[in-house]
């Protein structure tokens, strides 16, 4: 059986078979040309007296499950001539932060008045607040370059550890990725069928590191429909491979509905450069994960441990943007946390986040 081939794609789902962005384009142009001339045809709203109301619900765009709709919110209604009214509708930004103490150990059952929320410097007044363990979206990447064949097994042996370690209900995938990336096993709670990807070795070639991490992010959307979402990234270099920049990957992973990406980072010593230590964390930092550099592989297996304890211990938080910009808008978020003695705590969650949508909302 064939491997499936992750892509990357801009805006588009995986996995999928390899093809242009040129190719992209014209569709996109049909596709355009043919819905302007649908819509040229119709006739206006409201023109014809014998016109009624829709007979289903208005095609909207799925909801994304990090972000949970107002029950109150943004609806369509009839207004008195006949003609619909557009009501803005304030969703709730969700956030899975981590707090951990000056020792770096995490820290539990904090209520919600140890927490303050800021969004673009502003106070947010929480609306959601638990701590509680949910099914898991886990990802797990794997650097397949030439350089991890001595690596493998030991990374091996910790991936499958915290497989055997998740809960029933959690879904998994496996991506073996160099130059190209392979999805070889898509989400599954099945420990046997993911130790046989793991298994999938072809080490050779670059590190398309940018673009298999994006791409899977996108995967993750379309997948198992759980709302904690993380990727655990193994590898030992830095990106060379990728179409996309560190700069545009980030604003793909800054998305409001992407997971959190741990990233372990097993780099020789003359790959320990300053520039792959930086890219490394900031892709973890700014999406509320962490960027692990072991000097031995025999490290991986308790940093997934420590990741999972980690996943384990969030704390789920929502609040109403209280942001009245418009457009494509990025939104700083900031998050402190104080113990029982009013000691400010570390917190670990997404930097932030871009808006594309009316009122700020994500």
């Amino acid at each position: 059986m064939a491997r499936s081939s992750v892509s990357f794609v801009k805006f588009g789902p995986v996995p999928m078979q390899p093809h242009s962005l040129a190719q992209d384009s014209t569709i996109a142009k049909t596709v355009l040309f043919l819905s302007l001339t649908l819509l040229l045809s119709l006739p206006a709203l409201g023109q014809s007296p014998s016109q009624g109301p829709p007979t289903g619900p208005p095609v909207s765009t799925p909801q994304s499950p990090s972000i949970a709709p107002d029950d109150k919110g943004s609806q369509d209604v009839q207004g008195d001539a006949g003609q619909f009214v557009f009501k803005k509708k304030v969703e709730e930004v969700i956030l899975h932060a981590v707090v951990v103490d000056q020792q770096n150990d995490l820290v539990s059952n904090l209520p919600q008045t140890e927490f303050r929320v800021f969004e673009d410097g502003k106070p947010q007044e929480i609306t959601s607040f638990h701590q509680e363990k949910v099914p898991v979206a886990l990802g797990i990447l794997i650097d397949n370059s030439g350089s991890m064949r001595p690596k493998r097994e030991g990374v091996n042996r910790a991936a499958l550890n915290l497989a055997r370690s998740s809960d029933p209900q959690d879904e998994i995938f496996i991506v073996n990725f160099g130059e190209e990336s392979y999805l070889d096993q898509d989400f599954t709670n099945d420990v046997s069928k993911l130790q046989a990807a793991l298994g999938k070795i072809e080490t050779r070639g670059s590190t398309a590191l940018y673009d298999t991490i994006v791409a899977s992010a996108a995967h993750m959307k379309q997948g198992a429909g759980l709302q904690k979402r993380i990727l655990l990234v193994v590898t030992d270099g830095e990106d060379n491979a990728s179409q996309e920049s560190l700069d545009e990957a980030l604003q793909q992973l800054q998305k409001k509905d992407s997971p959190v990406v741990y990233m372990i980072a097993l780099l020789n010593p003359a790959r320990r450069t300053s520039s792959a230590i930086r890219a490394l964390q900031a892709i973890s930092q700014n999406t509320g994960g962490t960027a692990y550099f072991p000097t031995d592989v025999r490290e991986v297996d308790s940093i997934t441990r420590n990741v999972a304890s980690a996943i384990r211990s969030q704390y789920v938080i929502g609040y109403k943007s209280s942001s009245n910009a418009t457009g494509h808008v990025y939104h700083a978020i900031q998050v402190d946390a104080y113990d029982s003695s009013h000691r400010k705590l570390r917190v670990r969650t997404r930097t932030g986040y871009y808006s594309d949508s009316v009122g700020g909302a994500p």
